[in-house]
């Protein structure tokens, strides 16, 4: 027996659906509206959920993060009579188990939820063999532990992978937990960062020379490419790789054989690989600055690391874990912290993520090392600056938003929405018009548009995703 959600403003569908449920054994719950669906997410466990894409109060693809960071992670299969051919798309890259075209009969959806269900049932049941290795990776958030089950499955074979993420979230941390949970976590860890090789010596870094092989070579050395044999090569900024030598690092990832620069032999090296960006490849490969045919090589398994925006719950034992770090180094006594110091960092959109938390705790620790417990004072002053201003735009967003006469779901009864939900849904309405306004000013351009508003590429492209904007415009 599971325990179903129904989150569809179609009372007849919800109400026929509700009766098969039941008569297979499964207790039901409805929601009509993305408020009510969010309210019953907090209340109660789900196993399932059918959402539809169309709700009176929004878009039910902007319901999906609060699904997965509901107890129980249920998961999500969209229900909608939208003829969209970006529609699936959009729903399994947003995390749904799968997306069904109405009308729906019983039979229609009653082969999905059980195989949702027997997913779900293995998922539960399966236990880890050994504790993983974090390697220093702290939190605990789904997202983070979502890219953690990632690195258990690449640990346990010798497939390419590709880390994604932003600059500073930590993808060296990721590529060195898959080796250090490995059968290879005994050999050589070799990094290699294609953003600072030298460009007249690339081939002799990674893969070596022998004597004479150019001046000043006095002697034969081993490369990067060599000294990971048996172990794990890891090419952080891979999208940095000269072009010029991403055909020859192609035929080394295939048939792992290399030649030194000079030599007349060529050489092999039993590496694992394991690559790192904070760029679209499948973008660059479009305008043809990185070949199609190492991205396919390189994706085997691709592990998306979240911004630190995305999970903001781990922001207070990030800031525990690396404060304890930085005192120890400077042999400072431990520091406390106030609740409303870490509530200031989560205000904050950490463009930088978490290098640039540790950068700005570094920062505080040296500033105020006398002070035994920290405040929100002891933060820098534009830092300080820029949550202040957000608050008070804020406040006059929801102003402006009343006065224009925002309809509040007020039941029979008068009752009034809980405020963090409200707040919730006013602010996403505001941000969904800033960002439509901003495109079309920019003419679609995304990053004109992120020049001109401040936010990263990487953030207007979720958010453009998350509106369903980007499918009007043009990059």
């Amino acid at each position: 027996m599971a325990t179903v959600l129904l989150v569809d403003d179609d009372r007849i569908l919800s109400e026929t659906l509700g009766i098969f449920l039941r008569k297979a054994g499964h207790e039901v719950g409805k929601a009509r509206t993305l408020h009510k669906a969010r309210e019953l997410l907090c209340e109660g466990e789900f196993d399932v959920v059918f959402l539809d894409i169309h709700l009176p109060d929004g878009k039910g693809l902007t319901l999906i993060p609060d699904i997965k960071r509901a107890p129980s992670t249920p998961e999500v299969i969209i229900v909608t009579g939208e003829n969209d051919p970006q529609g699936p798309e959009l729903a399994i890259k947003n995390g749904a188990w799968d997306y069904i075209q109405k009308p729906v009969t019983w039979k229609t959806l009653e082969l999905p939820l059980v195989r949702a269900l027997e997913y779900r049932s293995h998922k539960i049941a399966k236990k880890p063999k050994v504790a993983l290795k974090r390697e220093g990776i702290i939190g605990n958030s789904p997202r983070i532990e979502a890219s953690l089950d990632l690195v258990a499955q690449a640990a346990d074979s010798d497939a390419s992978v590709l880390i994604t993420g932003e600059t500073g979230t930590g993808k060296e941390l990721f590529a060195r937990a898959i080796h250090a949970n490995s059968a290879r976590a005994g050999e050589n860890f070799v990094v290699v960062d294609c953003a600072a090789l030298p460009e007249t010596l690339v081939e002799s870094v990674l893969f070596g020379h022998k004597k004479g092989a150019f001046t000043g070579a006095d002697r034969d050395r081993e490369g990067l490419v060599g000294m990971a044999d048996g172990g794990t090569l890891f090419l952080d900024e891979i999208g940095e790789l000269p072009t010029s030598l991403q055909k020859a690092f192609l035929r080394v990832l295939q048939e792992r054989r290399y030649r030194p620069v000079g030599s007349k032999t060529e050489r092999e090296s039993d590496f694992r690989m394991v690559a790192a960006t904070n760029r679209d490849l499948g973008e660059m490969a479009g305008n043809d600055t990185f070949r199609s045919d190492l991205l396919y090589r390189l994706q085997t398994m691709v592990i998306h690391l979240p911004a630190l925006r995305d999970r903001k719950e781990d922001i207070k034992p990030l800031t525990v874990a690396h404060m304890n770090r930085l005192c120890d180094r400077y042999r400072i006594p431990t520091k406390g912290f106030s609740e409303e110091f870490f509530q200031t960092l989560r205000e904050l959109t950490w463009p930088g993520n978490i290098r640039e938390l540790f950068n700005t705790l570094e920062r505080v620790l040296l500033q105020h090392r006398d002070q035994p417990v920290l405040y929100p004072k002891h933060l820098p002053d534009e830092i300080r600056i820029q949550v202040l201003r957000a608050t008070v735009n804020t406040r006059a967003d929801v102003s402006d938003v009343l006065a224009a006469g925002v309809d509040l779901p007020l039941g029979g009864n008068r009752s009034m929405p809980p405020w963090k939900s409200f707040r919730r849904e006013v602010l996403e309405g505001a941000e969904k018009r800033y960002v439509q306004e901003l495109m079309l000013l920019c003419q679609g351009q995304v990053k004109d548009a992120s020049l001109m508003s401040g936010l990263s590429v990487s953030r207007l492209y979720d958010l453009i995703r998350k509106y369903q904007i980007g499918t009007r415009l043009t990059r």
